[in-house]
Formats: C-alpha cells, structure tokens, sequence
C-alpha cells in the first residue's frame, strides 16, 4: 500500500520532468529555451502547478550548468563517456538536489531513473542510478575552486563561463561580479508594455486582472506593467485585444531616447518589434516610422504586432550593414538595437551563457561598429542616432560609442533625461548613458547612448 502511494506520488511530476529533459535536450541541439519549452508545453495537458515545475526545470537547469558539470567531472569518470541525452538528464536531477529544498532526493533519483529507461532501451538507467545515489551518499558535498583563483571559484560556483567572469571582474570588480553573478541565476519578472494607444497603464492592469492574472506598475517604465500569468499571454483578451505586449522594463525604456517629437524614424534592427511598436504608438498619428530588418520571419513579427497594436509601421527586409534607402534619405531619429551577445538578459536566456564564445564578442562588435557607420549620415542635422544593446561588455557598448565619436565629429553625446520619466532618470550616468544592471536595478543590462548629430 505504501509503495503504491509512493508510486502514484512520483507519477505526476515526471511528466513535468519528462516534458522538461525533452525541452532541455532541444536546447542541446540548438532550440532557444523559451521557445521550445512554449512549443512542448502547448502539447500536452499539465496542470498548471506541473507547467510551472517544467519551467522551473528548464530555466534553472540551464542557468546551473555548469556547477552540474563540476560535479559530473568529479563522479563519472570519464566524464566525456555520458551521451548528451544522458548528461543533460544528470544536470537536471542534479539542480534538483542542489537548488531545490523542497524536492526529497529520493524522488529525484528514482523519477530520474525512470526517464532514464525510455531512452535506448534504459541501457543507462543503471549509471544514472549509481551516480546520483553516490552523489547523496557523499552528503551533496561539491568542492569547488579555492578562491584564490577567484574567476575559476566564481565561474563553478556561480555556474558561469570562465572567459566571461575573467571579462566582468576586470570590467566591474570582484564585488560588483559577484553580486551581478547570482543576479543573473535569478529569476526574471514577467514584464507587459500596455499600449497608451488603446489604453492607460491602470486601465490595462484592470483588463488583466479581469482575466484572473494578479498585475502591478513597474518602477521604472510608465507603461511598464509586472504580471504573474497564468497560461499563456496569447491567451488573455488583454493580449488579443492589443492593450499589452511583451516586453521587459528596461527594453521599454530604449524608446524614451527617441524624442516624442520626431515624425521621421528608422528602426534599423527591428525584429522582433518590441521597440518598433513603442515608438509608434509614442508618436505622433502621421509620424513615419520604418521598420528595417535581414530577417523575413522576423519581419512579419513586427507587422502582426503592429496589426494587433494599431499602430502603423512601414517594414523593410534589408541589412543595416547596407542600407538600401536612397543616399539622400534623412530621418529626425535612427534607432540602432543592435545585434549583440545578449549577456544582459541571462535571466531570461540562460542558456547564452553557454552558446558565446569569444571570438562571437568581436564579430558581434564589428557588425554594430558597421551598423553605426551606415547609420550615420541618415540622420538629418539636429536629429539623434540611438544605439541600444541588452548586453554588459563594455567591448560591445562604450568602446563602440567611443570608437564612433573618434570617427564622427558631427555627433556629440546627448544627455535624454528630458525624456525619460523621473523615476527613470537616475538610471543616466554622468555621462548621459543610460545604463541598466540585474544586480543593481533588477532589471536586465542594458545600455543605451543617444547621439546627436551637430547642426
């Protein structure tokens, strides 16, 4: 009696398991996480506790990779012998141990043991099995990297890149690392834009709460709103009626450089629309604003969003790199949100960490510095060029502005805070830049510089 109830216990929750290892082994094979997750999640009949389990899984499995890595090259000898399918089985149940109190390592082992017999005939059941009953056997104890090689402590404790942590210490310092380091194996808000076209900020935060999802107003963005959902968000009426989109709180702020008052505007990287939409609903009604991106698929993203939005935005499948308008084209404001390595938001792509190396840092960087010159004459006399990134190297964001200033004289820093809402304008340094820190703001790392070309 007491095995069966035990049994019909565990039932429940490998299922969340199971729709996890099999998003997770996606990711192995190049998915990004939120989209496959949202994919196997829309297949199958959770309860929403379960959903949320698999969510919780996925994210946190990802974001403790490499701590789960550590521990594998210390029990499984030799490490590189476990096939992927396996070792991404391994990362999970050992993140369940390690992170997640609340889960008895008993269940952890034996759920993890009965995935483990639906692949390849169970013939690595048993491995599994030895491993994580070894591993609490030991007391979970994982020795870690004396931290008088503080970037390899850092990188196995906080489950980061090593060649990344090196970079930010030198960057930020050993305290601001740290702190930025568990920032980022947080979990990120559920950040909606409500869209002052069709509504006010209270008055989507009502509509939201009508369709049973408890809402609050951001600090820092006046048409930010934070949400517990429930679901999906294209589900909720508020979301198909047009009075909200996604879109976290620092990436709504990039708008506010665009001053109000421009009629002219280009959105020289465009997809997936989130800015490209706030600017218009920002604007003015017969404002022009020109969506402009390489990427088809992405493209039709924008024009759906401004569909659903009513906003009106004109799309353009081109490279920024070469700029297909006429020589003599001119816009009051350029927004460049450039392609970049996207280590602001780790919070919410955990598994990037992973993906990027170095050498991607300095194509990325080349790409924005070519961005930034074909740009550059396309902004009228007393016009501004904004360039916004969600990532927190400074290769990718001062020595790009500082690279382009030494090359353009005609442009000169230009302090937005006249733009931005109050609550928002301490978040401009001294030298007019707008910057952004999980660590400091809780929101994700941003950085933005509006520029202005000299009459």
């Amino acid at each position: 009696m007491r095995r069966c109830a035990r049994e019909c216990a565990l039932a429940q929750p490998a299922d969340a398991r199971d729709v996890a290892w099999r998003v997770l082994r996606a990711v192995v094979d190049g998915a990004f996480a939120d989209a496959a997750l949202a994919r196997h999640l829309a297949g199958t009949d959770l309860a929403e506790r379960d959903r949320g389990l698999a969510t919780q899984l996925v994210y946190g499995t990802l974001a403790w990779q490499g701590l789960a890595d550590h521990a594998l090259d210390i029990w499984v000898q030799p490490a590189g012998s476990l096939e992927p399918e396996i070792r991404v089985l391994l990362r999970m149940a050992l993140y369940q141990m390690t992170k997640l109190d609340r889960v008895p390592d008993f269940a952890v082992v034996d759920t993890s043991v009965e995935l483990a017999k639906r692949h390849r005939a169970g013939r690595a059941a048993g491995l599994v099995n030895a491993v994580l009953r070894r591993f609490v056997r030991a007391g979970k104890n994982l020795p870690l990297p004396d931290e008088s090689d503080l970037a390899g402590h850092l990188a196995v404790a906080q489950s980061h890149p090593r060649w990344l942590v090196e970079r930010w210490l030198d960057q930020l310092g050993a305290d601001q690392t740290r702190r930025l380091l568990e920032a980022n194996n947080g979990a990120a808000p559920t950040v909606l834009r409500a869209n002052l076209r069709r509504t006010s900020r209270a008055g989507a935060i009502a509509a939201l709460e009508h369709d049973g999802c408890a809402a609050q107003p951001t600090t820092y963005s006046p048409t930010g709103i934070e949400c517990a959902l429930r679901g999906r968000l294209t589900d909720l009426a508020t979301f198909r009626d047009g009075l909200v989109t996604a879109q976290g709180e620092a990436s709504q702020l990039v708008a506010s450089l665009v001053p109000a008052a421009a009629t002219d505007i280009l959105d020289a990287c465009a997809a997936p629309g989130g800015k490209t939409t706030h600017l218009a609903e920002r604007a003015s009604p017969d404002a022009r604003i020109v969506a402009l991106d390489r990427s088809r698929v992405g493209l039709i993203s924008v024009a759906r969003q401004a569909a659903r939005l009513g906003v009106s935005v004109h799309c353009v499948r081109a490279d920024a790199r070469t700029l297909p308008l006429r020589r003599e084209a001119r816009f009051d404001a350029v927004l460049i949100d450039a392609p970049c390595s996207g280590f602001g938001t780790l919070r919410q792509h955990p598994e990037i960490r992973w993906r990027r190396q170095p050498d991607d840092i300095e194509r990325l960087a080349a790409a924005q510095a070519a961005i930034l010159e074909e740009a550059a004459p396309r902004v009228r006399p007393g016009g501004c060029l904004v360039y916004a990134t969600c990532t927190i190297l400074d290769e990718e964001n001062d020595a790009r502005i500082a690279g382009f200033l030494a090359q353009h004289p005609e442009y000169t820093v230009d302090d937005p805070s006249g733009e931005l809402p109050e609550g928002a304008r301490q978040l401009i340094g001294a030298d007019g830049i707008l910057r952004t820190y999980p660590h400091e703001h809780g929101l994700d790392g941003f950085f933005a510089a509006r520029l202005k070309r000299l009459r």
